[in-house]
């Protein structure tokens, strides 16, 4: 996809300003005027000659492509590409299931599921690259594992494989994240909880299809309400059963499903995280700005963030949570035509979480979005460049 590109004027006062230069020093580098080094980043002077953008490259000491947003291999792609390769193979490796002989012996089930709590430590903590690292070596042991016992630490399969596709959502893989829920739905059928915590991340995946509404609804309908664990999960479903709705304009439904969900989480709490969901009142209160922002109501959305991060249960939610949160945010104060806070929300998600903004495709063209804004701040700019989205 084409984007407007950063006029290469403003990308010159920004790397002027990160090389602690004042506009004069910079033109005493140049041989030039003061007045023409301001001229050219307020864009009333063009750049045009080959020549002079790559003597300003050199003084600011960088590529002359960085100044024309050219050929900017984008951070962390490359690598990222390589991470959901080996991933996609290690789902689409089918030996055991064809009476293929291995010579290893099978990883016991208190090792996978020590190395699943480890994955969903990994992936809450927002440390993705080094999830992607983890996943494939844990997505084979386990599927060898299962193949060879079907009951034989299921919970452990099941959990693998819900954490593949919450990452490979983040991703924004999302064929390959449906495989992966879907072979976490698999591991789990006849097991009402377990394909439960499998549906969630089903949820996840197929959150554009209108027809996933009814599986999320059916799913929570298997779940009891009777423990603190029970409700997270039912409630769980019936937030993504929400989003699923708001993504088709329903907003009664939303409205109806949140408020049920939102009667569980009063029971529930906030501080927890039963079944990896972290579900409570402030989680549920994050989804109806994730909804009002799906309805394009922004405005409310903005509201509703402004008072959630203000409860006690935000600092107790995982950090990709928090992070993930800040996006959605983001995205409604874009809605409510406010750039500015819409670079300081995303900016604090690079604090907390650097990987949920450089590492999503969704946050990194969100950056860039709001990067080309004349009202941006520069440090929104700042990010972008050194991201390769500008």
């Amino acid at each position: 996809m084409s984007r407007d590109p950063v006029p290469i004027g403003r990308r010159v006062a920004y790397l002027r300003v990160g090389r602690r230069l004042s506009q004069q020093s910079f033109a005493d580098r140049l041989g030039k005027s003061k007045s023409w080094v301001d001229k050219v980043e307020r864009g009333v002077r063009s750049l045009e000659r080959v020549s002079t953008i790559q003597e300003i490259a050199a003084v600011l000491r960088v590529d002359a492509a960085v100044l024309l947003g050219r050929d900017v291999q984008p951070t962390g792609v490359a690598e990222r590409r390589e991470g959901v390769a080996r991933i996609r193979a290690a789902l689409s490796t089918y030996p055991m299931a064809f009476g293929r002989a291995t010579d290893r012996e099978m990883m016991s089930p208190d090792w996978m599921a020590r190395e699943v709590r480890h994955a969903w430590m990994t992936y809450q903590h927002a440390r993705y690259p080094r999830l992607v690292e983890l996943l494939p070596t844990l997505v084979t042991e386990v599927h060898r594992a299962h193949v060879q016992d079907p009951e034989a630490g299921r919970a452990a399969v099941v959990e693998a494989y819900r954490v593949t596709a919450a990452l490979l959502v983040k991703l924004d893989e999302g064929s390959l994240a449906w495989l992966a829920a879907d072979r976490a739905m698999s591991a789990a059928a006849g097991d009402r909880v377990l394909l439960g915590c499998a549906a969630v991340q089903l949820g996840q995946v197929l959150r554009a299809s209108a027809r996933a509404g009814p599986v999320m609804l059916a799913a929570a309908s298997q779940v009891a309400r009777g423990t603190p664990e029970e409700m997270s999960l039912r409630g769980s479903l019936l937030v993504q059963a929400a989003l699923i709705a708001a993504r088709t304009g329903d907003d009664r439904l939303v409205s109806d499903l949140l408020d049920e969900a939102a009667a569980l989480a009063v029971q529930v709490g906030d501080g927890h995280d039963h079944h990896r969901t972290a579900f409570g009142p402030t989680a549920v209160e994050l989804a109806r700005v994730a909804a009002a922002v799906e309805l394009g109501d922004g405005l409310q959305a903005v509201a509703r963030h402004e008072k959630a991060i203000g409860r006690d249960g935000w600092r107790w939610l995982p950090v990709e949570h928090r992070a993930g949160h800040l996006i959605d945010a983001a995205r409604a104060y874009l809605q409510a035509d406010n750039p500015a806070n819409a670079a300081r929300v995303l900016l604090r998600a690079d604090s907390i979480a650097p990987s949920e903004v450089r590492h999503r495709p969704a946050a990194r063209d969100l950056v860039a979005q709001v990067a080309r804004d004349p009202d941006a701040p520069p440090t929104i700019t700042q990010l972008a460049i050194a991201l390769g989205v500008l």
